[in-house]
């Protein structure tokens, strides 16, 4: 006779999937996909607002955006209860006498006195939420922004995607990591113009996309060509951001658990010869956003690092952004964080290597620079700096 519940419980429990935070608060309406990808996953296209001016900080932008649009929505036909006015008067009070530091708690998150919902307010929210998280769209004029120049705008990053994979897809998704790799090369963009840059584990392409801004040629490369082949979609829907600099990103497979670049020319994404060559007289910049969740994948990296910055003819500068993420573990019966412990021993390990070609110094950097991209800069949220200096 037929188990029925093993049956069910094989294709509910076989591969757990995930979902970026990113792409957690999309707006309700437009909610389209773009396409199916080979293997059959719904594809998702993302429209991220570039903000240049951040003369002023992002997080008192706001507060003050979040209280003004409350009283649009009071205004907009619902009466005000004593307890809500009072409210409202009390934030106005805060922001003018103390600040935007008036309204953070012990943790630094920003408090926000909210009323009961009405219809009326999730409608208001509803077309409020499309400036602050990312649009998801549908091909099409009827689906597509009002203004078709936004589609051009040198402020728009377009990025396909897809939403919920398993853990062995999360590289076509969106992670808070690269948003803030690509903070910092806006941030530093006079130290990355023309530069040659390689990235490993681009994923979606989206930080090589943001460096070829500024850089002179990015290698992005990953592994996959279903991956591969939508991370070159992302770089063709962004040319006109690379145009200005004239910078070029080209997409490669690099797999970190072998030791060769893969040069068949038969194979999508493969290497050329000539390329290698230019990789390894012209690079000086290597970097990697959210790679560091799998203790083998993040041995791989490491030793694919050493490898290559060993054959660059140019000392190196590396720069990782990753995420810190908290898990239960019943071996611990207590919260960890297991792949971070795991990539901070691997960095220690880095830089004490006795070596007498390159010599590895490993620093933090401080994440008090300009927020270029719309996304919450976690306390989580860590950039490192390796210096791959040539000894000889």
């Amino acid at each position: 006779m037929l188990d029925v519940t093993e049956e069910m419980d094989s294709p509910t429990f076989k591969s757990d999937t995930v979902l970026s935070d990113v792409h957690l608060h999309c707006p309700n309406k437009r909610r389209l996909m773009v396409r199916l990808n080979a293997v059959g996953q719904p594809v998702f296209l993302s429209y991220f607002k570039l903000l240049w001016n951040t003369e002023d900080s992002l997080s008192e932008k706001y507060v003050r955006e979040a209280t003004t649009e409350r009283e649009l929505q009071y205004q907009s036909g619902d009466e005000l209860c004593d307890k809500d006015r009072n409210n409202l008067k009390k934030e106005r009070e805060f922001i003018n006498s103390e600040g935007v530091e008036a309204l953070l708690d012990e943790d630094g998150d920003l408090e926000v006195v909210r009323r009961p919902r009405s219809a009326s307010d999730l409608e208001a929210e509803d077309l409020l939420r499309d400036r602050v998280y990312p649009v998801i769209l549908m091909k099409g004029k009827e689906d597509a922004f009002e203004d078709e120049e936004e589609c051009t705008r040198s402020d728009v990053v377009k990025i396909e995607h897809t939403m919920a994979t398993p853990l062995e897809d999360v590289g076509k998704q969106v992670w808070r990591a690269a948003f803030l790799l690509a903070d910092y090369i806006l941030f530093k963009r006079d130290m990355f113009r023309c530069c040659s840059v390689l990235e490993l584990g681009g994923g979606t392409g989206i930080t090589s996309i943001i460096m070829g801004t500024v850089a002179k040629r990015v290698y992005c490369t990953d592994v996959g060509e279903d991956l591969l082949a939508m991370c070159e979609q992302n770089v063709t829907l962004n040319k006109h951001l690379m145009e200005a600099g004239r910078g070029e990103v080209k997409v490669k497979e690099l797999d970190w658990l072998k030791d060769e670049f893969c040069t068949d020319p038969e194979a999508p994404y493969s290497w050329s010869e000539e390329e290698i060559a230019d990789l390894h007289d012209h690079c000086t910049v290597i970097i990697a956003a959210d790679v560091f969740y799998d203790d083998d994948l993040t041995d791989a990296l490491f030793r694919t690092l050493y490898r290559i910055t060993h054959n660059l003819r140019n000392s190196c500068t590396v720069y990782l952004a990753l995420e810190k993420r908290l898990n239960f573990t019943l071996r611990h019966m207590d919260v960890t964080c297991e792949a971070y412990s795991h990539f901070r021993n691997t960095l220690n390990d880095l830089e004490s290597l006795q070596d007498r070609k390159i010599k590895y110094v490993v620093e933090p950097i401080k994440l008090d620079f300009c927020q270029f991209l719309v996304y919450e800069r976690m306390e989580q949220l860590e950039l490192w700096k390796i210096i791959a200096e040539q000894l000889t």
